[in-house]
């Protein structure tokens, strides 16, 4: 039966802005407190979906969170009217407040780690939520994530949903963006490589010095397990401290894979002839397996982290060609657009490169490829999932509709205190929840 990957790309939500939260991440960091345009930013999203969807590709939409969390706030103390909780939370807490108000769930990468039916014990497509512990911000978001995947991959004769790992740094978990399957077909059993920063319980192993690492080997091991993976399609592999250290922050920033191909900056992994080797042991002869290696000297880490060379998605389009979906930051790098230009006329698997402009992400920290997650379905798999979430002409013009009606343009630190936010906010979220056909997701429905 015929497999397709399939792409579901994280929708910005209202309250997108420029916070600064990141640690580690040097373009949410040098970008810290400018103001945003919420609008502008869903709609770079929506043409980047729409654009895929119409080279033939499986295109889905992930809702985003309710934000601000008034429940996050309640929590931590913040009472009287929802007005009350916000305006008390940003005059007294305000580095708390920034957090409760992120938009950070439009990088779906990190949503959820996913194993296809070809790879599970059980012949099911298994679906993990990141708990993102390492960052309050983020830490927000699996709950509803949990729900939100629940009501677009319903039916539990083809979708396995586990809650996400226990809320502790020793089971650190960032999902996709540190997780990548290789195959000689999608439909086949594959390799997972599972990528981590840090042994949790073993503080004598290499580690990041300046910037955390934040997937533990325990976690990632743990997400094997709940996912019926066994020894011989899983790969674990410690990404390079140093790199970490320069902000590579997950592995989707120094590599990203597809298929037959691997995609990696020479210094991206710890051991890495080590590792190669056992992932070219464990994907097999049955076709070639291509390791494209990038030496620093022909793009070093800093540019690599500048134009998100890696962060970049590798697809398979439905002639089989493969393509690399690439901000315009890459295009505009004169070493980065060189190197692309001259590795599409080498004798590899990638053909074309095509440049998206993703710039509202972009300067907060996300390129393409944090933008999704892949999740690969069969043809039944892909029936059962729910259609609303499936982008289409109509769903494309329904969804800028939607935009045009509910966002701003424009959104500075200071309106985030707006108590208008929170029901404009609420009431965009209760009507794409409608059109998405997800029923109650959100602790204000429920």
């Amino acid at each position: 039966m015929k497999a397709y990957e399939a792409n579901f790309d994280g929708l910005v939500g209202p309250t997108h802005n420029y916070a600064g939260l990141s640690l580690g991440n040097v373009a949410s960091l040098n970008n810290a407190r400018n103001h945003s345009s919420p609008k502008q930013a869903a709609k770079q999203g929506l043409q980047k979906m729409k654009a895929l969807h119409d080279l033939g590709m499986v295109q889905g939409v992930l809702a985003p969170q309710e934000r601000p969390d008034i429940s996050a706030l309640r929590r931590l103390g913040f009472t009287g009217s929802d007005a009350e909780v916000m305006q008390s939370a940003a005059s007294k807490a305000p580095e708390i407040y920034r957090a409760v108000c992120s938009a950070s769930s439009m990088w779906t990468a990190n949503a959820a780690t996913v194993s296809p039916s070809a790879d599970a014990a059980d012949g099911r497509v298994h679906f993990t939520p990141a708990n993102l512990t390492n960052k309050y911000h983020r830490s927000l978001e699996p709950s509803t994530t949990g729900r939100i995947l629940q009501a677009m991959f319903a039916n539990n004769q083809y979708f396995a949903h586990h809650q996400h790992l226990p809320d502790n740094d020793h089971f650190g978990d960032e999902g996709a963006a540190n997780h990548t399957r290789l195959c000689s077909d999608y439909a086949k059993n594959g390799v997972e490589l599972f990528v981590y920063g840090r042994y949790a319980f073993d503080s004598s192993k290499p580690a990041p010095q300046r910037f955390p690492a934040r997937q533990t080997l325990e976690a990632s091991q743990a997400i094997a397990r709940l996912h019926g993976l066994t020894e011989s399609n899983t790969v674990f592999l410690q990404q390079n401290p140093a790199v970490i250290d320069q902000g590579v922050f997950h592995n989707d920033v120094i590599a990203v894979g597809n298929r037959n191909v691997l995609f990696f900056h020479e210094h991206a992994f710890l051991n890495k002839q080590q590792g190669l080797q056992e992932i070219q042991r464990k994907f097999g002869d049955a076709s070639p397996l291509h390791f494209i290696e990038v030496a620093d000297k022909q793009v070093s880490v800093a540019d690599a982290i500048s134009t998100y060379l890696f962060n970049t998605q590798l697809i398979n389009l439905p002639n089989d060609d493969m393509v690399i979906i690439a901000p315009t930051e890459c295009q505009e790098h004169a070493g980065v657009y060189r190197y692309l230009t001259e590795l599409c006329q080498q004798n590899t698997p990638i053909k074309e490169v095509k440049y998206f402009d993703v710039k509202q992400s972009m300067q907060n920290g996300g390129g393409p490829a944090c933008l999704r997650l892949r999740v690969v379905l069969n043809e039944q798999e892909r029936a059962a999932v729910n259609p609303a979430v499936l982008m289409s002409e109509q769903l494309f013009v329904t969804l800028n509709n939607w935009v045009d009606k509910h966002y701003r343009d424009r959104l500075t630190e200071a309106d985030l205190a707006d108590p208008q936010l929170l029901i404009e906010s609420r009431t965009a979220l209760d009507e794409l929840t409608q059109i998405m056909q997800l029923g109650s997701v959100y602790s204000f429905q429920r």
